[in-house]
């Protein structure tokens, strides 16, 4: 049984969100199986898509002279009803986290080749068929955001000339997102252009998570399958032993009222503050105002991503000169710019904690971060879309 959330009675998150082990710095969460067998997929397929096989049936009905016997054996392969037209295949961006997918799925990543040239041109090629396959290729656009989005596009261009059945790019971190609308005259709506490029690169799906605005799912012409890193954070909010009563909601823009406002609800329908910030360039921000009461509470300030940390520096500083006792940061993304590490290691925050969708290399490691696995999370929802069962059902 999950420990109760916050010292609450009952806990707002199904029991299927239970972590496995607390004390671990990556935490790990499980879904109820719908196939329990799944576990047991170990071996990827060891036969060319596309050559016919037949096992050998050893009832009466069947004579064989042993001669076509012992030709069968020699040419099929043996017969596994654990083969499967799934194929997961991982980029250069986060294999670390592409390769938890698949232990979770109890699969092993396909066999790729990627390369650049001399002149830094990208070079992919798939080192295992994927005719008649559902492929499924894991590739965050994050820094370096141009090289990995080129990456991810060739790697399509692979795939649907490979004669995949269907191409499902699942992004963990969608770079350019924040390019979302035109806040000022003559620019671009990148968050369009990309999606543009990766629909007419040949993908059928795109599985995405905490994109930055909701909007951004309308820009594609392909279906979007959109899950929520905010599961994994409140399940391991939910092993702190903080008092519901204590606890307020922070969100660090107006923007983010509406994603604050969903996980204060999960947190026991915990209050909810904002800090009003005026915004004079990109990546500059500066805070204003605070509205709501943090006076003597522990303040959890929630976003999407952290990029430079200006933002959410600047509002646990205001949050401490207005009485906070303790400040956490939550975000999915940890894009983490310079000077990202030196601001949140500067003392202001109890606990930063983020996911997995971006890789955090060790040199950026401060004594608190905290960083969980959304690889159960992600490995599930693939599941689902290749077995076309519900993805929403998995936040509910």
């Amino acid at each position: 049984m999950m420990a109760s959330l916050l010292q609450c009675p009952t806990s707002p998150f199904p029991p299927s969100f239970s972590s496995i082990n607390r004390r671990s710095p990556v935490l790990r969460f499980h879904f109820p199986f719908r196939h329990a067998v799944r576990c047991n997929l170990v071996d990827p397929i060891k036969f060319d898509n596309g050559k016919p096989y037949a096992p050998l049936l050893n009832t009466p009905a069947l004579h064989l002279s042993s001669t076509a016997t012992s030709h069968l054996e020699k040419t099929l392969p043996p017969f596994n009803k654990y083969d499967t037209r799934l194929r997961i295949f991982s980029g250069t961006a986060n294999p670390a986290l592409s390769h938890e997918i698949a232990c979770y799925m109890g699969l092993e990543l396909g066999k790729i080749k990627i390369k650049r040239f001399a002149d830094g041109e990208i070079y992919v090629q798939l080192q295992e068929s994927v005719r008649g396959c559902d492929v499924f290729l894991v590739q965050p656009t994050c820094p370096p955001a141009n090289e990995n989005l080129m990456e991810l596009l060739i790697m399509i261009d692979a795939c649907r000339r490979a004669s995949a059945k269907t191409i499902t790019a699942v992004i963990p971190y969608f770079g350019y997102a924040r390019a979302d609308r035109k806040t000022q005259g003559r620019e671009s709506i990148a968050a369009k252009l990309v999606a543009n490029l990766i629909t007419e690169a040949g993908a059928n799906r795109v599985l995405a998570c905490d994109l930055h605005s909701g909007q951004s799912i309308g820009y594609f012409d392909i279906p979007v399958d959109h899950v929520y890193g905010q599961p994994v954070i409140l399940d391991y909010l939910a092993s702190k032993t903080i008092c519901s009563d204590e606890l307020v909601v922070v969100s660090p823009d107006v923007g983010g009222v509406a994603r604050a406002r969903a996980f204060a609800k999960k947190l026991s329908d915990a209050p909810l503050a904002i800090v009003d910030k005026r915004r004079h360039g990109h990546n500059v921000a500066e805070v204003m105002n605070l509205i709501g009461d943090v006076k003597g509470k522990v303040a959890v300030m929630v976003d999407d991503m952290i990029d430079t940390a200006g933002t959410i520096t600047k509002g646990a500083a205001l949050l401490h000169q207005e009485g906070a006792r303790e400040v956490y940061a939550c975000s999915t993304h940890a894009v983490f710019s310079p000077p990202a590490i030196e601001r949140l290691s500067s003392g202001l925050f109890q606990e930063v904690i983020i996911t997995n969708t971006i890789p955090v290399s060790e040199q950026n490691y401060f004594p608190q971060l905290t960083v969980l696995s959304v690889a159960n999370l992600l490995g599930e929802t693939i599941w689902r879309v290749h077995d076309d069962c519900s993805v929403s059902s998995i936040f509910q």
